[in-house]
């Protein structure tokens, strides 16, 4: 918010633009006819996404991208049906453990996952470990830290805390009995944290056959790519993974050495920035070299115009907010791939992200038309 509650008082009247991220106090009637007609082109606009909801996401020329959702909880499960998504490809866990103020048990969590695993049908549930510590914390002494992103936290927390993590595996395993779910685990650097996760994963499992618990002896296991150290040995990583999930608003951070929650810095974080495209193009075509599925997340993944060059790159699903499902799946409908791959082409041989963005826009502007 910044300053805005300050300058705010009680009996002002607030505009707000959802779309633009700003707040205007005590609009003139000529700015609330300006939003007011605004509104009425977007809900044409909207609409116009929407007829197109229940269509798969394939381009001109039959290249399909797999269009996931994320969410934190069986309540947002509702909207990521009614927009088609093909599935969870982030559950963020953590909201969970947030929910409760703390460490819920085995049955609580339990009854979570299943309740969205139930809600998504035969779609794949993707459900990442606890990634506390960094902008979320629990409120437990034991995630506070000076650095916290680039300390004990996620899969180092995890591990460091096997009573929790145990707890949480035999919770998420119980629920893959219920439908299709996969786990990933978040934060991994290097091939020995993947590799003590699953023997902690491999120990939780045979305690459930032991106890007779139903679960997926086949579940899929899959590592988060959100530390430059593990795009440099994707290869390495996606040896041992049955898939792979890029979680960009980390890796971008850590690429670009900014806090994004710091705004002395803040505007220097670049989802644009031509070494974080360079990373991600590396990171799928290490995944397509070893025949590992490699997603996107985070807020590229839910910026529609890094979707041409996110189909283009070759990646295989794209999870993200549900509301902006229809207008990405719009887009991607009106695209070739041959397309999309010329203009990652184009971008990769651009130095200048502000020169990146207007590319990405224009060939958006192309696609869309008047609804751009």
């Amino acid at each position: 918010t910044h300053d805005g509650t300050k300058k705010i008082v009680s009996g002002d009247h607030i505009l707000v633009d959802g779309h633009e991220g700003i707040i205007v106090i005590n609009p003139t009637e000529d700015r609330l006819f300006k939003y007011g007609k605004l509104a009425t082109e977007r809900k044409k606009r909207d609409d116009t996404f929407n007829s197109f909801i229940s269509e798969p996401a394939r381009t001109l020329d039959g290249v399909s991208i797999s269009l996931m959702a994320n969410v934190e909880g069986a309540q947002e499960m509702e909207q990521a049906n009614a927009m088609h998504a093909e599935g969870v490809g982030l559950f963020r866990t953590e909201g969970i453990f947030l929910r409760h103020h703390g460490y819920p048990p085995e049955e609580v969590q339990y009854e979570e996952y299943r309740a969205v695993v139930e809600a998504s049908g035969d779609h794949p549930v993707i459900i990442r470990t606890l990634d506390v510590g960094g902008d979320k914390t629990i409120g437990d002494e034991n995630v506070k830290d000076d650095n916290s992103f680039m300390g004990f936290r996620a899969i180092r927390f995890c591990l460091g805390n096997e009573a929790i993590f145990k707890t949480q595996l035999r919770a998420i395993l119980r629920s893959s009995a219920h439908g299709n779910v996969k786990i990933m685990y978040p934060m991994i650097s290097g091939i020995m944290e993947l590799r003590m996760a699953n023997k902690v994963f491999d120990a939780v499992k045979q305690e459930l056959r032991d106890e007779g618990q139903a679960f997926d002896e086949a579940i899929e296991v899959g590592a988060m790519v959100e530390v430059p150290s593990a795009a440099v040995i994707i290869d390495l990583l996606a040896a041992e993974t049955d898939f792979l999930s890029i979680g960009t608003n980390d890796l971008i951070q850590y690429l670009i050495a900014v806090d994004r929650l710091n705004d002395q810095v803040a505007h220097l974080y670049d989802p644009a920035h031509p070494a974080v495209l360079r990373t991600l193009k590396a990171i799928i075509d290490g995944g397509k070299a070893a025949n590992t599925p490699v997603s996107i997340c985070g807020e590229i993944a839910s910026d529609p115009i890094f979707a041409g060059l996110l189909l283009g790159m070759g990646a295989d699903s794209i999870s993200l907010t549900s509301s902006l499902l229809p207008e990405v799946k719009y887009f991607i409908r009106h695209i070739n791939s041959a397309d999309a791959e010329r203009l990652v082409a184009e971008v990769m041989r651009l130095s200048d992200s502000a020169e990146i963005v207007q590319k990405l826009e224009a060939f958006r502007q192309e696609a869309l038309g008047k609804l751009a």
